[in-house]
């Protein structure tokens, strides 16, 4: 696997070890229409990638992803392009649910909307002591049908689940760990070596147990996935065009701002 740096999502290889970086550090890494349709294409090269053993899913600088950019969403707008956001937003859940390696998630900052579904897909979960999740869809109009109604009673009760995707309100690394979001909370400067101890460990194990082993914990998310996926995606593509969610683009759209969709 040959690294790109000019890419929004970047694969670099260490040894066994593969880190998927999401790199736009100046937009928090929010998503734009170029890193969502490569985060349904990323997982399949690597997992050809005979070299590889595990995975690492971080942001460049203070963030890990701040959610959906602001002039991608703007794109809820058109037709053609409703379809194909939610046709990539099914392939990321397939992909990286389905995905045969290990994969820890290094939560160096916030992880918002997208960011948040994406932590909560990974096998094993750092975050920094600093970072938080949040999944914000209702609170800006929009159904949480592209993996949060089926990521997140994955890993906590459904009440705080609703809760959680109802109200739209943060959750801190403590909170998200006392309620089973993350693995390990860490100081901001250890979360990329927490991941990558973790990393190299699973690296080490039997690939093949390993693999089926995660294959089989899996079946109950594909389960959950297969319940609601296409309700919820088809839900929150008809969202996109309801008067709350254009009044929320039309009241931020001189601000640019990035707001976790």
């Amino acid at each position: 696997m040959s690294e790109n740096d000019q890419s929004v999502v970047r694969v670099t290889a260490d040894g066994p070890v593969r880190t998927i970086t999401l790199s736009r550090p100046e937009q928090l890494n929010a998503a734009d229409a170029d890193m969502h349709r490569q985060l349904g294409l990323v997982w399949r090269g690597i997992a050809d990638d005979p070299g590889a053993r595990a995975v690492i899913v971080t942001g460049a600088g203070r963030a890990f992803s701040a959610g959906g950019d602001f002039d991608f969403m703007e794109e809820h707008r058109d037709a053609s392009a409703r379809w194909r956001i939610i046709e990539e937003a099914r392939r990321i859940l397939i992909e990286m649910v389905q995905f045969p390696l290990p994969v820890v998630a290094a939560v160096n900052g916030p992880a918002v909307g997208l960011g948040s579904t994406l932590a909560m897909l990974c096998d094993i979960v750092v975050m920094s002591e600093d970072a938080f999740l949040s999944d914000p869809h209702v609170t800006i109009g929009l159904v949480a049908g592209d993996g949060g109604a089926a990521t997140a009673p994955a890993h906590m009760s459904l009440l705080h689940a609703k809760e959680y995707l109802l109200l739209g309100g943060r959750i801190d690394a403590r909170r998200a760990y006392e309620i089973g979001l993350t693995n390990r909370v860490v100081e901001a400067s250890a979360v990329m070596s927490e991941a990558r101890l973790i990393a190299e460990r699973l690296a080490a194990q039997p690939a093949h147990a390993l693999q089926d082993t995660k294959r089989a914990l899996n079946q109950s998310l594909e389960l959950a996935l297969a319940s609601t996926r296409n309700y919820g995606l088809v839900a929150e593509r008809y969202s996109m065009t309801h008067p709350d969610h254009l009044a929320f683009l039309d009241r931020n759209a001189h601000h640019g701002s990035s707001e976790g969709a």
